[in-house]
């Protein structure tokens, strides 16, 4: 009320300012990730930011319920965290903050124009079952690519697979063998190389360490999720993350990169499978048609190590739809590799992918791919395409 009713000159009062200490908040912790070691510590050094910002703008924000909100929500999570309220903070002003090991406050700040930040486009590529690709440009293939084939090859990162044949007689693979370098990168890390192949899935490099860059900066780092099942690597210095796992005898890959690095290779490295795809002699679908063997019956299979089931289109479909409820493509590329290899294996393993997906696509809109009935193959009409030569045969899959 004064400063409404002041006479003569009058100085403006400063306006609250909670909505910058919340804004300052995010950009402190939106490249934490909680799976990291010393994610508590920077959590609370950028909660008690947080708080020394609310106190400074306590007087202005008094009639603010927007700060009141806050002031009880940093407080909850302070407990929540064990957060002491006296110790170091972090800096409130993030977008001057320079981290060569941590590629997103570095894109953010390196983008940083008219006051406004400009987060990194992620991309997202995923390889699982007989083998299924979803390429960085979320078109989704299946191929045979028998042999060791490039998934990924730039300037930062190396990624390779290797994939065997599943079925005698069939086309169809699958990756037993992965492959990743991670090339040196100033002072954040050396070059680092991972392997896995089946029923060896290691939680560390090959030299024997979980962790690249100096100290306790962490740049590079392995978090084993499932001992042996399924390991994560974290990438903070170009801003990418790894998923992989093995389910059955075979291994399923994801991975989301910034796309200003997936696109920083060399004219010489364009056989990338997660950048173009696999090339048209190798792939199995035909504009997403899936030949299914017998139409949809498994023959038994001769010199197998051991028996499987025998799956029809109706039996790999109940299958399926235990683990998906959406009919999307991955449930089914479920249904194809029931049908083709007897594995329930793949059942897991195509849930896994539509996961890991979930977990790492930036873009929910884009998680589930629904190919056009007209282009053939898989409609959001619940519909499934069985090649048949030059016929196809649209098989009604009920819920």
């Amino acid at each position: 009320l004064p400063s409404v009713l002041c006479l003569g000159d009058c100085q403006l009062q400063p306006s609250c300012q909670i909505q910058k200490c919340t804004t300052d908040f995010v950009s402190l912790t939106s490249h934490l990730n909680s799976a990291l070691e010393g994610f508590d510590l920077e959590f609370c050094k950028a909660l008690r930011a947080y708080s020394a910002c609310t106190y400074r703008n306590s007087k202005v924000c008094r009639g603010n319920l927007v700060y009141h909100s806050a002031v009880l929500g940093i407080s909850d999570l302070m407990s929540q965290r064990n957060c002491s309220k006296d110790g170091p903070t972090s800096s409130t002003n993030p977008e001057l903050t320079h981290d060569p090991c941590n590629y997103s406050g570095h894109a953010e700040a390196g983008k940083h124009q008219g006051g406004e930040k400009t987060t990194p486009t992620y991309l997202f590529c995923g390889l699982f079952g007989d083998p299924h690709l979803r390429t960085f440009k979320d078109r989704f293939q299946t191929c045979k690519v028998e042999g060791a084939w490039p998934l990924i090859d730039n300037n930062y990162l190396s990624v390779q697979v290797t994939n065997v044949p599943v079925v005698p007689g069939s086309s169809a693979t699958a990756t037993n063998k992965i492959t990743i370098i991670f090339k040196s990168y100033q002072d954040c890390t050396d070059q680092k190389v991972y392997q896995a192949v089946t029923d060896d899935l290691p939680a560390a490099f090959v030299d024997g360490t979980t962790h690249g860059g100096d100290g306790n900066i962490k740049s590079l780092q392995i978090v084993e999720k499932v001992s042996g099942k399924y390991i994560e690597m974290h990438a903070r210095y170009i801003g990418t993350t790894v998923y992989i796992r093995q389910l059955g005898h075979y291994l399923t890959l994801a991975i989301r990169m910034p796309q200003e690095l997936v696109m920083a290779y060399e004219e010489s490295q364009d056989l990338q499978l997660c950048v173009n795809g696999c090339p048209s002699s190798e792939r199995i679908d035909d504009s997403g048609h899936l030949p299914l063997p017998v139409m949809g019956q498994l023959l038994p299979q001769r010199g197998a190590a051991h028996s499987r089931s025998v799956y029809t289109l109706e039996t790999a479909t109940t299958k399926c739809h235990e683990k998906m409820l959406v009919k999307d493509i991955y449930f089914y590329s479920c249904v194809f590799d029931l049908l083709t290899t007897g594995d329930a294996n793949f059942t897991a393993a195509a849930h896994s992918a539509l996961q890991d997906v979930e977990a790492l696509h930036p873009r929910k809109e884009h998680w589930h791919i629904f190919p056009s009935s007209g282009g053939g193959g898989v409609g959001q009409g619940g519909k499934f395409c069985v090649g048949i030569g030059l016929a196809c045969l649209i098989l009604v899959v009920f819920l």
